[in-house]
C-alpha cells in the first residue's frame, strides 16, 4: 500500500545526510537547511508527525488554513510555506513574539493574538470556508475548541487535530481521554481517521475529521 501523497510544496529532501520532510522558506527554530529547503522535524511538530506516519490529511498545497495553538511558529511556519493564507491563533504573549518573527518573511502568515476557545473574537478577521483547521492546543477541552471553531471550516474541509492526553487529565488513561474527546468531536464532525503519534509525541492522538 503506497503512502498518501504529500501536499504540494512539501518534499522529502536530502538534508544533513538523511531524507527528511522539508518545505522551502526561512528557518525558524534552528532546523537544518539545504538549497533553500528547511527540514520539518516531526518530533517538534504534531502535523509533521502525522505526515510522517502517513495520515490522509487531505492537504494538497495552497489551502486557506486556520491554525489554532500556533505557539512560537514551529509548525505553522512550515504550513505557511506550502499553504495559502494561514491564520495563526496564539494567546500567550511570549511565543506570540516569536510567531511574529516567523511571519516577518512569510506574507501569507497572519498571526492573531487571540484565545482559540473564543472564536467570536477573531471571526471578523478569519475568512469563512477555510480549507483546513490545524489544531495543537495544549489545554483542557481540546475537542470543545475544535467544535467551537467548526464554523470557519468549509463543508468539505479538514480538521487536523492533535489531542494531548495529559492536557486533559494527567491521571486518566490516555485511551479513555481520547475516547471522551472523540465523542465530543463527533457532535460536529465526522471522524475519518485516528492514529497514535507516540513514535514522535507520547500520549498524543492524531485525528483527521470533516464537518457533519
Amino acid at each position: 500500500m503506497s503512502e498518501p501523497a504529500l501536499p504540494g510544496g512539501v518534499e522529502r529532501r536530502e538534508i544533513d545526510g538523511e531524507r527528511r520532510l522539508a518545505t522551502r522558506g526561512e528557518p525558524v527554530y534552528g532546523e537544518p537547511t539545504a538549497d533553500g529547503w528547511r527540514a520539518w522535524d516531526p518530533e517538534r511538530s504534531k502535523l509533521g508527525g502525522m505526515l510522517e506516519l502517513g495520515l490522509e490529511t487531505g492537504l494538497s498545497g495552497g489551502e486557506t488554513v486556520l491554525y489554532l495553538g500556533a505557539a512560537s511558529g514551529t509548525t505553522v511556519s512550515h504550513v505557511a510555506d506550502f499553504a495559502g493564507p494561514t491564520y495563526a491563533v496564539e494567546f500567550a504573549p511570549r511565543p506570540a513574539r516569536d510567531l511574529l518573527n516567523a511571519a516577518a518573511s512569510r506574507d501569507r502568515l497572519f498571526p492573531l493574538l487571540k484565545d482559540a476557545r473564543k472564536p467570536e473574537r477573531y471571526a471578523h478577521v478569519v475568512e469563512a470556508d477555510v480549507d483546513a483547521i490545524v489544531q495543537d492546543v495544549a489545554t483542557r477541552g481540546q475537542a470543545e475548541v475544535a467544535v467551537r471553531n467548526a464554523r470557519f471550516l468549509a463543508d468539505d474541509g479538514r480538521l487536523l487535530l492533535a489531542i494531548k492526553a495529559r492536557s486533559e487529565d494527567v491521571t486518566a488513561e490516555p485511551d479513555a481521554v481520547f475516547e471522551g474527546a472523540l465523542d465530543r468531536l463527533r457532535e460536529a464532525y465526522e471522524v475519518l481517521e485516528t492514529r497514535r503519534l507516540d513514535r514522535y509525541h507520547e500520549d498524543h492522538l492524531g485525528v483527521v475529521a470533516t464537518p457533519k
